[in-house]
């Protein structure tokens, strides 16, 4: 009977104890699951704000988490035996009856008292109430529960938030990587150009490695406003070893240098060319004239440029006057190949074909280069098909002309004559006169030609890499204008050499037939009040446009409008349509 009540004792014991267990589980999983909620609804709303559309409604998988750790920490920190027997006596008002009958089957006592108390703790037990010993699963705690859900539900639910307005980046902050750039390779050649003095030649030389060296960061990475900087920078120092006719230093010079080619008017094409700063244009038509048969024409050529470069000296132009004293030098020598060639062609003229003989008259009168390289070619022509005896006729026959030639002929010509007589005695030398022959009728531009042509052609470069960076370049100093390059054609000509607009070449094949009727109307008159108030001051603000050098800052003091600029009137270009990237550069010539 004893064993009986024990066993009761101990189902009944064990019943009611994995009832309390249970019940403290899942007051723990749910004080999880509120706390899981808590924190998913404030993820939710982070997400909503960071404008998260479909990741939201995950954040219920932390209510489900912290269910799982507050059931996982429930089993694992449970009440022992003892602790549930002291709950229970503590809910039945039992006197620790369970208790003690519980320690006794743990000692294993049989003492006739213990029997008693566990037969008593067994009774206790089988007639508790079973709600009164289960603990309390909710708490206020959990209210968090359905309220951190529907928080979740509701935020899962809500359109998002509209979006920020994009602030757009900084232009030219984004990183190009480009291994070839076209146009800087226009600028490395700077390095072969020659100047005008030895400082000039370390310029040119340092403007070819800087673009070099750019040409190197822009194939390793390099931000696209910083190479842009260092373009525009190239650039500048193009435009400063450019010489510039027309500035305020040089001006003068170059009134007074034009004033010398007044006295012939077979030198207006030359005037026009340096009167619109155009070296490279003015060099052609100087050869044009050291190659005219005209010794009056070639007379007054060389008057001029020996009074315009004394001209240009005393008026402070000095690049202008070593420029122009350059170009006298080469016009003797001009001259002289021109002489050289004429008179080998009347020497040789029987065996010319017409055409040839028509570029020996049209040479003489224009000079055109290309009459003369075809008048060079025909003459390669016939010394081919001499034979010995025409040969030594020929030269007995430039022998003479040298013995008769007059006081025209220049002393080099007269030299280079007689040596070019000696080498038709020979087959090897005639093939040394065809090669010299070949030589001569070649273009020799100047020097100042070359380097003005050369620095063209790298500021053209500076503007194609500017484009190949996706940015619109400036025009510098001289770009765009007559005989800077830029149109080749002539006014109104396409770079194809079609007609154009103001070509007077119409290329159409419309029927331009017909006129414009006249409008009948009243007549319209411009009405103006041309009194000057006494004593009014005249107005000071004028809109206009005046040549700037680039990269200049103002170095004297303005009058007027201009001269009451203030900082902030200066830095308006800031706030302009300039576009951003060339605020930098267009401010300089604005700085005060």
């Amino acid at each position: 009977m004893a064993s009986e009540r024990k066993s009761d004792f101990q189902r009944g014991f064990h019943a009611l104890a994995s009832r309390v267990h249970l019940r403290r589980t899942l007051t723990r999983a749910l004080s999880g699951a509120a706390f899981g909620l808590v924190f998913g609804a404030a993820g939710a709303l982070a997400m909503w704000a960071l404008r998260f559309g479909h990741e939201r409604p995950f954040a219920l998988g932390l209510g489900v988490l912290g269910a799982a750790i507050g059931g996982y920490v429930g089993t694992r920190r449970r009440w022992s035996d003892q602790d549930v027997a002291l709950y229970l006596d503590a809910r039945l008002g039992s006197h620790e009856t369970v208790t003690t009958a519980l320690h006794a089957e743990t000692d294993g006592a049989s003492e006739p008292a213990l029997s008693h108390v566990v037969e008593r703790a067994a009774n206790v037990l089988e007639k508790a109430d079973r709600a009164q010993v289960k603990p309390r699963v909710w708490s206020r705690i959990h209210a968090l529960v359905p309220l951190g859900a529907a928080a979740i539900v509701g935020i899962s639910l809500a359109p998002l938030p509209k979006a920020p307005p994009v602030v757009a980046a900084p232009p030219g902050i984004e990183r190009v990587k480009i291994e070839h750039l076209k146009g800087l390779e226009q600028i490395e050649a700077l390095e072969h150009l020659r100047g005008q003095t030895p400082e000039q030649d370390a310029r040119l030389k340092a403007l070819a490695e800087q673009a070099k060296k750019l040409r190197a960061d822009l194939a390793k990475g390099l931000e696209k406003r910083e190479a842009l900087s260092e373009i525009a920078k190239l650039r500048d120092g193009i435009a400063a070893e450019r010489l510039k006719l027309g500035d305020q230093q040089n001006r003068p010079g170059l009134d007074a240098a034009l004033r010398s080619f007044n006295k012939n008017p077979s030198l207006r094409d030359a005037q026009k060319a340096l009167g619109n700063g155009d070296l490279t244009a003015f060099d052609d038509e100087m050869q044009k004239l050291a190659n005219r048969a005209e010794t009056s024409d070639r007379e007054a050529a060389k008057e001029a440029l020996e009074e315009a470069a004394k001209a240009a000296r005393d008026k402070g132009a000095k690049g202008l006057g070593e420029a122009l004293e350059s170009e006298r030098r080469l016009f003797d020598k001009r001259e002289a190949h021109a002489e050289v060639l004429r008179e080998f062609a009347k020497g040789l003229k029987n065996k010319l074909s017409p055409e040839a003989q028509q570029d020996l008259k049209d040479f003489g009168s224009s000079g055109d280069p290309k009459a003369e390289q075809r008048l060079s070619e025909a003459l390669e022509k016939a010394l081919e098909g001499l034979t010995p005896e025409e040969r030594k006729r020929l030269q007995e026959r430039m022998q003479k002309q040298l013995e008769d030639a007059d006081g025209d002929a220049t002393p080099l010509s007269k030299k280079q004559l007689a040596e070019m007589a000696k080498k038709l005695s020979s087959e090897d030398g005639v093939e040394e006169l065809k090669k010299q022959l070949k030589e001569m009728a070649q273009p020799d531009p100047s020097d100042d030609s070359k380097r003005e042509q050369g620095l063209g052609e790298a500021d053209r470069g500076g503007s194609a890499a500017e484009r190949g960076l996706g940015a619109v370049p400036i025009p510098m100093d001289g770009e765009g204008s007559p005989g800077s390059g830029a149109n080749p054609g002539g006014k109104g000509d396409n770079s194809d050499g079609s007609g154009g607009p103001g070509s007077h070449h119409d290329t159409g094949t419309g029927d331009h037939a017909g006129s414009t009727p006249e409008v009948a109307g009243k007549e319209l008159r411009a009405k103006a009040d041309p009194r000057i108030l006494p004593g009014a001051p005249m107005h000071g603000a004028t809109l206009g446009r005046a040549p700037a050098r680039a990269g200049e800052t103002a170095n004297e003091l303005g009058a007027g409008s201009l001269g009451s600029a203030q900082q902030t009137e200066v830095g308006a270009v800031d706030h302009s349509d300039i576009p951003e990237e060339y605020r930098e550069q267009v401010g300089r010539y604005f700085e005060p």
